[in-house]
């Protein structure tokens, strides 16, 4: 492996599936801004998220998606940021 191209800042991250609740923890060095206090009392960094392997299609068996923001929003708001 090359020297000096990996983060060093790893730290213990919450990570939140937002279509259906499910959190859990791992080390990551994703910049957050939130914090949630986690089962074990401790607080943590928070990294929301909109599909996991908790609520994707392929994970689940389940062929329907949710989608949680909406097409029609989604485009309206990817497009008002270029203006």
């Amino acid at each position: 492996m090359k020297k000096g191209i990996h983060p060093e800042n790893y730290r213990l991250v919450v990570f939140k599936d937002m279509s259906n609740d499910i959190t859990f923890i791992t080390k990551s060095c994703a910049d957050t801004k939130e914090t949630i206090k986690y089962e074990d009392g401790n607080e943590y960094p928070l990294v929301k998220m909109e599909i996991s392997n908790t609520s994707h299609p392929y994970y689940t068996g389940k062929m329907k998606l949710v989608d949680t923001a909406g097409r029609i929003d989604k485009f309206r708001t990817r497009y008002e940021k270029k203006k």
